[in-house]
């Protein structure tokens, strides 16, 4: 079933062309990946479905409706959430207060926004920090924390821009198996963009390579490894 599609997604910036005619599409329940040099598109497509840009030409189409130019606010009330490169947690509020920003996209009940987010935190296994401010977290509890803030919406897609990004190998693997939790028992369809390649390989149905905003390759972890084009462009830097 066809999830989200992406037709010819172009964006421009004065002369500069940062995303050129790209196009994919990303079944309900997958696991997608982008991956590609810096500078090739990734975080330009993310903001373009999330709201953030509008695209200079092409569309965006989810759950068979077009959204193409939407608010990012519209975009998540439509059932879209993401995640960004720089954490930036409320570092005055705790980390159930974080959550509950989420939250109260489902509601405005205070009490129920609470309960939603206190049932976030226990499913990402984040009841030790609840009461932390978000000033004395780690790493790797704010970007379990940025995680939760977005899962609180009660999103059906999420896109995670590098949510792996300085991580060690083992919180790495931490992180890949609440990604792996997302789908298998939330049945949440994820976008992911990450140059952590062990979690590329280790998470995705399907990559998508870009290289100066062009889609260069698209196939499994097997194809890709072994994909010429990838590997000058991006895999044997």
């Amino acid at each position: 079933m066809k999830y989200l599609t992406v037709k010819n997604l172009t964006k421009s910036f004065g002369g500069i062309t940062a995303l050129d005619a790209l196009s994919f599409e990303v079944a309900k329940g997958e696991i997608v990946s982008l991956i590609g040099p810096n500078g090739a598109g990734k975080t330009t497509t993310f903001n373009l479905i999330s709201g953030f840009y509008e695209p200079s030409a092409g569309e965006i189409v989810f759950k068979g409706e077009n959204i193409t130019g939407l608010q990012p606010f519209e975009i998540c009330s439509k059932g879209i959430a993401r995640t960004f490169q720089i954490v930036k947690p409320f570092l005055t509020f705790t980390a159930l207060q974080n959550v509950m920003i989420g939250t109260f996209r489902r509601t405005k009940d205070p009490i129920e926004a609470e309960q939603y987010a206190l049932e976030v935190i226990e499913f990402l296994d984040l009841k030790q920090i609840k009461d932390k401010l978000a000033s004395g977290l780690t790493l790797l509890e704010r970007k379990s924390l940025e995680l939760a803030r977005a899962l609180g919406t009660g999103c059906e897609m999420l896109l995670l821009d590098e949510v792996m990004a300085g991580l060690n190998s083992t919180e790495i693997s931490v992180v890949m198996g609440k990604i792996k939790n997302l789908r298998e028992l939330r049945g949440l369809t994820i976008l992911l963009v990450e140059h952590v390649m062990k979690a590329v390989m280790g998470l995705s149905d399907k990559i998508i390579v870009l290289n100066y905003g062009q889609k260069i390759a698209e196939g499994d972890s097997g194809q890709i490894a072994n994909d010429k084009r990838v590997i000058e462009a991006y895999l044997g830097i």
